[in-house]
């Protein structure tokens, strides 16, 4: 990727890049895949949207190892403002600058003291100050309030942050911008038109089957084909949160770690390890014997086992 003379062009370079996140252990369809590319090629950011657990961290990680690229992470939270996101003065090295010249003749003066080499920098200028192309990855931007909101338009217009003491620090090679969204706010409109967007949905029962065999190639394949079913049955269910792909890959490895070759052989210790799927108290307590005994019979297990040959071909 580091080549561009050597990459695909045309309508197999969004192909080319799907394989590559499938080689650095990412299983992306073909939309997203065209998305990813498309961000990079117009140098723009990709805005990632949906529910938690879908993958959206997952692919900046892989986008970065697909490249050889370094990955800059800003995990976005409330109350999160310039000095945690972008740069601030490291006040006891100038400190240290003005004890040193006391009793000097030399004279230290204002700007001598906010020059470069006395800026931290945080995970946006690190981004930008980068030599080498990296993927900057602003993870759930709808934590962040609105006007750190508003900060972030110059950096994903321009690629450039000021720093009123010394200027505007420009990206000298421009990295891959992804933010992620769980949709807990609404962005505004101008972080939406500085983007392009995909909306990540929870992967398709073939998807999720090629996600946990890629991660989990230890585990038989029809331990994998039940247990993701059976997850994409009670993803259907009136639950408060959620179980992700992250949830199924837990729940997969915990079976099989318990010695578990097939759903259903042991009903009393599928309640025990859901835990790994269900995360509040209210999903955990809704779903006892009889629930769980409706759902295995209700087709989730037969599902996996009806498409086993069409999720193969899926898959390739």
């Amino acid at each position: 990727m580091n080549d561009r003379a050597a990459q695909p062009t045309g309508a197999e370079a969004p192909r080319a890049l799907r394989q590559q996140l499938h080689q650095a252990g990412y299983v992306a369809d073909e939309e997203l895949a065209t998305a990813c590319w498309l961000a990079q090629a117009l140098q723009r950011p990709l805005l990632l949207e949906g529910d938690a657990g879908v993958g959206k961290t997952a692919l900046a990680t892989a986008l970065a190892h697909a490249g050889g690229r370094e990955l800059v992470r800003l995990q976005c939270f409330e109350g999160l403002d310039l000095s945690q996101a972008a740069y601030e003065w490291n006040y006891g090295r100038q400190l240290m600058a003005i004890r040193l010249h006391e009793g000097s003749a030399q004279v230290l003066r204002e700007q001598d003291l906010f020059g470069r080499d006395y800026l931290l920098e945080r995970p946006l200028l690190r981004a930008i100050s980068s030599p080498a192309p990296c993927v900057l990855l602003i993870d759930e931007i709808d934590r962040a309030d609105e006007a750190f909101e508003a900060f972030l338009l110059e950096v994903l217009a321009d690629y450039q942050i000021t720093v009123p003491e010394i200027g505007t620090l420009r990206a000298s090679s421009v990295p891959q911008v992804i933010l992620t969204s769980n949709g807990t706010r609404e962005l505004s409109d101008a972080l939406r038109r500085r983007c392009l967007y995909h909306y990540l949905d929870y992967p398709s029962l073939a998807r999720e089957t090629s996600i946990v065999r890629l991660a989990l190639p230890q585990v038989e394949a029809r331990l994998i084909e039940q247990a993701v079913a059976f997850v994409q049955a009670l993803r259907r269910q009136d639950l408060l949160k959620t179980p992700g792909v992250a949830e199924t890959l837990d729940w997969i490895r915990a079976l099989h770690g318990l010695g578990q070759h097939q759903l259903g052989d042991d009903l009393d210790l599928l309640l025990r390890t859901l835990g790994c799927l269900l995360k509040t108290q209210e999903d955990r307590f809704s779903m006892q014997a009889d629930r769980l005994r409706q759902l295995l019979e209700r087709g989730a297990v037969g599902e996996a086992a009806g498409v086993a040959e069409g999720l193969r071909a899926g898959a390739a």
